[in-house]
C-alpha cells in the first residue's frame, strides 16, 4: 500500500471519452489512473513521494455545470469512497466550464472532507478568479499543450501538501496569488526596502513591488443613443456563428482571428465550448438577426448594419479579444454605426 492515496478529478475530454458531444455524461469513477493521471503519478515518483493515484472521478463539463447540486453530491461521494489523502483536479488550462468544475470540486473537498487539494488553470480562466482565494491553483499555459509544464508544478505542490510542509510564496511554488499576506523577517526594514525600490524606479531599473495592486479593467460607458429609431445598429458575437463550412477556419478554442460576414449568411457555429446542436439548427439563437430585422421593419431601430463580426470566445485571451475589437470598431465607426449589440453563448 502506498503511503499516500490520491484521487484525480478530470472531465470527459481528458478521460478520452469524447469532446463537446460527450460533455453531458454523468459522473463515474474508475480505479487507478486515467489520462493525465499517469503523468501526475510519474512526477510524484520523480520527487521520491510514495503516492499513488488510487482512483479517478470523471464528469462531463456540461453535466457538472448544468446539474450543479446533484453533480457535486455525486462527485463528492465518489471521491470519498477512495478515502484519499489529497485530491488533484485538472489541470483545466483555459477551459472555462472545466475550470469552474475543478475549482468547485477542490473547494468542496477541502470544506466537506477536510482533504487538501490542488488544481491548475490559466490565469484568465474564469474559474481561477472565482476560486484563487479558496484553493491552490497552479498557473498553467492556456491550452493542454502546456501539460508537460504543468504536471511537475502540480506534483511539487501536491507533495508539500501531503507532507504538511510549509507552502512558499506564489512565485516560489507556481500557484496563482491568493491575496494572503503573512508576516516574515527581512534583512532590511520596510523603509529601507521602499527607498531601494524608489531609487530603482527613478533609474529605470527593474524591481518587484511587495504589494501589487489589482488591475481593474474599467470601460467608460458610451453616451446614450438619443433616438434609437434613427440609429444604425451592428451585431457582434463571441458565440462563433459563421457561414456554413467556416470559410476562414476560425478555431473552436483560443481563436487567432475573427470574421466579417453578411447578416444573411449565417450557417453554423465554430465554437467548441458549448453544445452546438441548437445554434446549428438556428444561428439566430446566438445572433438574433431575425428579431433585429423585425425591429427595423417596425421602425423601432433605424437601420441594421448589413454585416456581423464574429469570433470564438472559448479560451481566447483578453489581449486578442481587445485587439480584434479595436480593429473592427474603426470600420464600424467609419460606416456610421452608432451602437453595437454583443452576444455570447
Amino acid at each position: 500500500m502506498p503511503q499516500y492515496k490520491i484521487v484525480h478529478y478530470i472531465n470527459q475530454f481528458f478521460a478520452n471519452i469524447g469532446g463537446e458531444e460527450k460533455a453531458d455524461i454523468a459522473p463515474e469513477k474508475r480505479d487507478g489512473v486515467v489520462g493525465p493521471g499517469a503523468g501526475l503519478q510519474g512526477e510524484l515518483k520523480k520527487l521520491g513521494v510514495d503516492a499513488e493515484v488510487v482512483g479517478t472521478v470523471i464528469c462531463g463539463d456540461s453535466y457538472f455545470n448544468e446539474n450543479l447540486d446533484k453533480a457535486k453530491k455525486e462527485v463528492l461521494d465518489m471521491i470519498k469512497s477512495f478515502n484519499p489523502d489529497l485530491v488533484v483536479a485538472g489541470p483545466a488550462f483555459n477551459a472555462g466550464r472545466y475550470g469552474t468544475a475543478c475549482g468547485t470540486v477542490a473547494k468542496m473537498v477541502q470544506d466537506e472532507l477536510k482533504v487538501p487539494t490542488v488544481t491548475g488553470m490559466y490565469v484568465e480562466n474564469p474559474g481561477a478568479d472565482m476560486f484563487k482565494k479558496d484553493v491552490y491553483i497552479i498557473s498553467t499555459k492556456d491550452s493542454a499543450a502546456g501539460m508537460r509544464d504543468a504536471l511537475p508544478k502540480v506534483a511539487k505542490l501536491a507533495a508539500k501538501l501531503l507532507k504538511k510542509e510549509e507552502i512558499g510564496t506564489p512565485e516560489a511554488e507556481g500557484y496563482i496569488p491568493r491575496g494572503i499576506r503573512v508576516p516574515l523577517f527581512r534583512e532590511k526594514n520596510g523603509a529601507e526596502r521602499a527607498v531601494d525600490m524608489l531609487i530603482k524606479k527613478i533609474k529605470g531599473e527593474a524591481f518587484t513591488t511587495e504589494y501589487p495592486m489589482p488591475d481593474f479593467d474599467r470601460v467608460t460607458p458610451g453616451e446614450a443613443i438619443k433616438d434609437i429609431t434613427k440609429a444604425k445598429i451592428a451585431i457582434v458575437t463571441s458565440g462563433g456563428i459563421v457561414p456554413t463550412g467556416n470559410p476562414d477556419h476560425i478555431e473552436s478554442s483560443s481563436a487567432s482571428k475573427y470574421g466579417r460576414y453578411s447578416i444573411d449568411d449565417m450557417g453554423e457555429t465554430a465554437h467548441g465550448g458549448y453544445d452546438p446542436t441548437y445554434a446549428n439548427q438556428d444561428p439566430n439563437r446566438v445572433l438574433p438577426v431575425d428579431v433585429l430585422k423585425d425591429l427595423q421593419k417596425e421602425g423601432k431601430i433605424g437601420e441594421l448594419y448589413p454585416y456581423y463580426y464574429t469570433t470564438v470566445g472559448n479560451g481566447t485571451s483578453v489581449k486578442n479579444s481587445k485587439a480584434y475589437a479595436s480593429e473592427f470598431a474603426q470600420t464600424l465607426v467609419k460606416d456610421g454605426v452608432q451602437a453595437v449589440i454583443l452576444t455570447s453563448t
